[in-house]
């Protein structure tokens, strides 16, 4: 036999290993259905304790029926041990902050007659919370201040009123308004699924045990991001003398520039720090020793997925020197390691994301951990002690402990684990194609719980939207690969062309011509599977939500294999684009009546008379950043062509659909579209594909699903 044969028996023979441990699982267990997904907990962002041994993190449980969703801190160990929870009741509570003293956890709820989020703080040994703002504006991203007595946060508020009182004021009257109109002067107008008024984002502090807050960036001449502000947004100097944050300096509106302002907070003149570079500087983080300032800089105006560079500004020397000139990843996710000496990282790393060790001295990042996926780092205590959120195609999000040294990770809560045993999962596996240009693109494969190779499995070959944002090994509440290959499909994500983590060059490869490289390297990925004797080419789909919807609609337009096509949110037509959220900006590679040529190659309308396939399109009214009128022109196209086509039309969603009845019919919707055109399950393999039923050789790692 030779080495090549030798491989793919291997290969063929670790498979068939894993699939009867699969197959024995799933005659125990119950299907992974969207139901199933929906009743296991979600757990945020943690917290961890000064000294490192506790941390607190939001457990998020939905209530179906009600269509609700109620969020809870809980209280846990960083080595193994009891979980306790430490608030209860009917409502979320969220962003937990844990005070320097370690005495206290600050948090952001509505409770009782609270109309906006308010401030609370509970302390860490038991009692009852206790809110301490009544801000009619409501409060998000609370930080400590380091004498634990006084408690940073974001409001939107207006900035030509001076009271609370006449904040109140306004709120009432725009919500109840007795004229509806709305007027702007300059963008941008909306985000996402809300119109933006004229209110600004800026910092206040608030005494823990109550009073009036303080305004700290009111009147500097800056504020904050009025879209998304967060808790990266600004930080506070480890003296509490100083305030840095992120403030968008354009003034046109249609040319956003993030710069990183330094306000001491006696009073003194703002500090810009980056006015000499014209693209984004984001996430101050001040070092626990208060000597030095990191932050993200982007250095193509733009261009959203231009790597992130990792800045070190030197607060003694007023120096500014780069962490991570030479590497080509973005640095994200960051936080300081408590010596001062280092930073970690959640990094997005070619279908992964990784921890990353970043030292201050200099030297190549260093990825700590492999496999699966580590996000929502928090670091404390000596050694140091790192808590972060792990997940896999077949893990949600779970609480576990890093070892910085080693990587190991040991888990610390167990809040879904009789839920998932009871699930058949199916495994799934890293694989590598030649896509277009004859250049390498990383996939993966979700299987059926029963998948074994001596018979042929539809394809659903899901799109990912972004473009910028790769799919990479985690748990995915909205397009969940293990509810798909539940119901019987072979079901794979491919990082085509465009997408993050795999270098500049690959993400920009597609800034000018959105479609034909991920158009290509889809089309490759069908023919990779149809190669598959355990693959049935006959029983092919793909589809996707955002730029999936677009590419999907792309493929509508040529020649492609898939007997049909799922469009969710899709940009249908490149010119009324400019209806979005963001088209009012400055475009990178020019305005379309710049180049007609490049809009109607890239736009997937203009190929309409070409439209054969079957299609299921999917919006939701409240979409502000791909207007529901992409769906309806399409979805009317297609009726006008005589194309078999549904159009789901949810009046309540934005861009994604969020709510779980809303989920499951989305879920349902699409498992009978796909039943009714590509059947699920296994069927026999022919004679001639029975004699080779081995896992491709390009698979190179497998998990299974325990």
């Amino acid at each position: 036999m030779t080495s090549k044969a030798m491989k793919k028996f291997h290969a063929g023979a670790v498979l068939l290993a894993l699939v009867f441990v699969s197959a024995s699982v799933a005659a125990e267990a119950q299907p992974y259905t969207a139901e199933a997904m929906w009743r296991l907990k979600r757990l945020g962002d943690p917290a961890i304790s000064p000294d490192g041994r506790m941390a607190v993190v939001p457990v998020t449980t939905y209530d179906i029926a009600e269509n609700k969703a109620i969020t809870n801190l809980w209280l846990v160990p960083t080595k193994p041990g009891r979980a306790r929870q430490l608030t209860s009741g009917d409502t979320s509570d969220n962003s937990p902050a844990w005070s320097p003293d370690g005495q206290w956890i600050a948090f952001v709820s509505k409770r009782g007659d609270d109309e906006q989020a308010q401030l609370y703080v509970i302390p860490v040994d038991g009692g009852e919370a206790r809110r301490i703002t009544n801000v009619p504006t409501g409060v998000i991203a609370p930080k400590w201040f380091p004498d634990s007595k006084r408690i940073a946060f974001l409001s939107q508020v207006w900035p030509d009123l001076k009271s609370w009182q006449e904040m109140e004021a306004r709120m009432k009257e725009r919500a109840n308004p007795k004229m509806s109109a709305q007027v702007w002067s300059k963008a941008p107008i909306a985000y996402w699924d809300r119109f933006l008024d004229d209110r600004e984002t800026h910092v206040y502090a608030v005494s823990i045990t109550g009073g009036e807050p303080v305004a700290l960036t009111l009147g500097s001449g800056y504020s904050l991001d009025v879209a998304e502000p967060d808790a990266s947004s600004y930080d506070i100097s480890p003296d509490g003398t100083e305030l840095a944050f992120a403030a968008n300096v354009d003034k046109t509106g249609i040319d956003p520039n993030f710069d990183i302002i330094t306000l001491p907070l006696d009073g003194g003149t703002p500090t810009n720090l980056t006015a000499d570079n014209p693209a984004n500087d984001l996430s101050p983080l001040y070092s626990p020793d208060g000597k030095l300032l990191a932050y993200r800089r982007q250095l193509i105006k733009g261009f959203y997925a231009d790597r992130a560079r990792l800045m070190i500004y030197d607060r003694r020397n007023r120096t500014t020197r780069g962490l991570t000139d030479d590497w080509d990843r973005s640095a994200d996710g960051l936080v300081w390691s408590p010596d001062s000496s280092a930073l970690f990282g959640s990094i997005d790393d070619a279908g992964t994301r990784r921890v990353y060790r970043f030292d201050v001295s200099g030297g190549p990042p260093r990825a700590i951990t492999r496999e699966p996926s580590f996000s929502s780092l928090a670091v404390a205590g000596s050694g140091p002690v790192i808590v972060a959120l792990r997940q896999s195609f077949i893990e949600p999000p779970t609480l576990v402990s890093i070892i910085a040294r080693t990587g190991a990770a040991t888990k610390l809560t167990d809040f879904n684990d009789a839920a998932l045993a009871q699930l058949a999962p199916g495994r799934y596996e890293r694989v590598t194609y030649k896509g277009a240009n004859d250049e390498d693109v990383q996939m993966w494969i979700v299987y059926p719980p029963d998948f074994t190779p001596d018979k042929r499995w539809p394809l659903y070959l899901l799109l990912h939207g972004g473009p910028h944002n790769a799919m990479t090994d985690g748990y995915q509440w909205r397009w969940n690969a293990q509810v798909f290959a539940s119901w019987g499909y072979v079901t794979a994500w491919h990082n085509f062309h465009g997408s993050s983590g795999f270098g500049n060059a690959w993400a920009d490869s597609i800034s000018k011509e959105w479609g034909e490289l991920p158009y290509r390297d889809t089309i490759e990925a069908a023919k990779w599977f149809a190669a598959q004797p355990w693959i049935d080419p006959e029983r092919m789909a793909a589809g996707g939500g955002s730029y999936g919807g677009y590419l999907a609609t792309y493929l509508l337009g040529r020649e492609h294999p898939f007997k049909t096509l799922i469009a969710h949110a899709p940009v249908y037509n490149a010119y009324t684009q400019y209806a979005s959220d963001y088209g009012a900006t400055k475009k990178r590679h020019g305005e379309f009546w710049e180049d007609f040529a490049r809009f109607e190659r890239n736009s997937p309308h203009m190929r309409a008379a070409n439209f054969r396939t079957p299609m299921l399109v999917i919006h939701g009214q409240r979409d502000l950043r791909v207007p529901v009128n992409h769906s309806i022109e399409l979805f009317n196209t297609l009726q006008v062509l005589g194309v078999p086509s549904q159009f789901v039309y949810f009046p309540d969603e934005n861009h994604w659909i969020l709510k779980p009845q809303n989920s499951l019919f989305w879920y349902e919707t699409m498992r009978k579209w796909l039943a009714k055109y590509v059947p699920p399950g296994a069927t026999a393999l022919s004679p001639d594909a029975a004699t080779d039923s081995a896992v491709p050789e390009p698979a190179v790692e497998h998990h299974s699903g325990e």
